[in-house]
């Protein structure tokens, strides 16, 4: 949040929300005050505050910001590892000595990141990565060996940690709760063995989480040196995306040295040298295994963070990537679909074949791809192409395209409009006159043989297109309604008025 709103010189006092796959993933204080919750769908968080400044989800973004935080830790702190944009991970020992207690650690490195980097900090001491991360949530120091006892009375839900992305504990979360195992310590009091039985392989690391222990075993080995790749950029690059270009080939090369050793990178050192022999370096740790989609992310991020910053007096010569920490191949296993915000890399490349095979087996029409191009409603914004083919836009999406549907679009749009009826309280039709008014309340609306009571709507939007054109004019109105059925669920609809009757273009989650 702290990112989008600098990159886009926000005023503190707007509210902002940056979301990801329509969903809310982080909010400012503001928007916490006007009721915007993390989790939300957009649209709900809109309605609660029309004024709520939306921005997309950018994780190239949130790592360039980040890494004047992480120079200024680094500065009072070295070694440390970035494990994500806005989370850095060192040894407590160091600072902790040095300063002489963990609370003065802590305020040395709050007031050093103020003044470096102009932003508040959080700071935590565990035993552990995520302990720490949820002490330093909460701003407090855990003694050694009290994980476990600091972790046993908070919620389950902090095992499925937003930043993470991970689906598999969102859905493990949702068990547990159903199951009455609301606290981390009560998930933690189950037997290991059980929870591999009853809940399968993927649970027991966050059980271990849950126990206060690290998620995987300490079985660290200390790669060889000759795992390390590098290249000579000639002549030296100061352009991220050239300098991102190596990096995809190095990237595979890492991978593919490591795959061979049956061996995969979990911590991985990025060294880049000028040509006047300046060197700097970053770790970054990653809780699965890295592909080669993730390494080049990784490198693509730091280099922009150093590149944007000018850390550089001169263009970069030499570009090394050092495999800190490796583990067996087979410890951590990617499924075929990888969870949002995850690694995709070789998964996705798997499932890219699976699709060819697909087409081989039906036809190039069976896979198809949504492109999202320009357009007023949402059915003629989508275009399907084939598997494989050229995802161009069936319009340009950059044009302003006046009187277009704001976002967010409905989840569900149906390839031709289906029928619906839009009632008053005595039964009859819904009327929209020629300036885009109604003219009673809607009071019931009828779709798939199905009723609900409409307890809320938006519009109507008058839709005039293509005037010039009587073959493809258009001329009707749009309406938001959101209906409630007996049983209490509720569903929102987006409705079109052409022709004197009422059709369903789309439907929001």
């Amino acid at each position: 949040m702290v990112a989008a709103s600098a990159e886009a010189a926000l005023l503190p006092h707007v509210p902002a929300a940056v979301v990801r796959s329509g969903e809310v993933v982080a909010c400012s204080a503001v928007a916490r005050a006007a009721g915007v919750r993390r989790g939300w769908r957009t649209r709900a968080a809109q309605g609660r505050c029309p004024e709520l400044v939306v921005f997309d989800h950018d994780e190239a973004r949130d790592a360039r910001f980040f890494e004047p935080v992480a120079e200024a830790v680094e500065e009072l702190a070295p070694g440390i590892e970035v494990v994500r944009p806005g989370l850095v991970v060192v040894g407590a020992r160091g600072p902790v000595g040095h300063h002489g207690s963990a609370e003065r650690a802590a305020e040395c490195v709050v007031d050093h990141v103020a003044v470096r980097a102009g932003v508040e900090a959080q700071v935590g001491f565990a035993d552990g990565l995520f302990a720490a991360t949820l002490a330093a949530h909460r701003g407090v120091v855990v003694p050694p060996g009290g994980s476990r006892e600091f972790l046993a009375p908070l919620g389950v839900q902090e095992l499925d940690q937003p930043a993470e992305h991970r689906e598999d504990r969102a859905e493990l979360v949702d068990l547990l709760r159903r199951l009455g195992l609301r606290t981390l310590g009560a998930f933690a009091s189950v037997p290991e063995r059980d929870v591999a039985n009853r809940f399968g392989r993927r649970a027991v690391p966050a059980h271990r989480l849950a126990a206060g222990l690290v998620e995987r075993p300490p079985s660290r080995r200390w790669p060889p040196p000759e795992l390390s790749v590098g290249c000579e950029l000639d002549p030296p690059v100061d352009r991220v995306d050239t300098a991102a270009f190596a990096a995809r080939g190095l990237a595979e090369s890492l991978h593919t040295r490591l795959a061979d050793r049956g061996l995969a990178c979990t911590r991985l050192g990025v060294r880049a040298t000028t040509e006047d022999g300046e060197e700097l370096r970053r770790v970054w740790r990653c809780a699965d295994p890295l592909t080669p989609h993730g390494i080049a992310d990784r490198v693509r991020w730091q280099l922009d963070g150093w590149l944007t910053r000018n850390r550089f007096a001169s263009g970069v010569r030499l570009l090394q990537l050092d495999p800190e920490e490796v583990v067996d191949a087979t410890a951590l296993q990617p499924g075929l679909w990888p969870g949002a915000g995850r690694d995709q890399g070789e998964a996705a490349e798997r499932a890219a074949r699976a699709m060819v095979h697909v087409q081989g087996l039906l036809g190039p029409g069976a896979v198809l791809t949504p492109v999202l191009g320009g357009g007023r409603g949402p059915g003629e914004r989508v275009r399907l192409v084939p598997w494989g083919d050229e995802r161009t836009p069936a319009s340009d999406p950059d044009q302003p395209w006046p009187g277009r549907l704001p976002a967010p679009s409905p989840a569900t749009v149906f390839a031709e409009p289906e029928p619906v009826a839009l009632l008053d309280s005595s039964g009859a039709d819904v009327v929209v006159t020629g300036y885009a008014e109604l003219v009673v309340q809607p009071h019931r609306i009828v779709h798939a043989g199905r009723a609900r009571q409409v307890v809320a709507w938006s519009g109507p939007w008058p839709v005039d297109e293509r005037w010039w054109d009587e073959a493809t004019a258009l001329r009707a109105a749009r309406l938001q309604v959101l209906g409630a059925a007996p049983d209490g669920e509720e569903l929102a609809f987006l409705l079109i008025r052409t022709g004197g009757k009422w059709a369903v273009e789309g439907v929001y989650d």
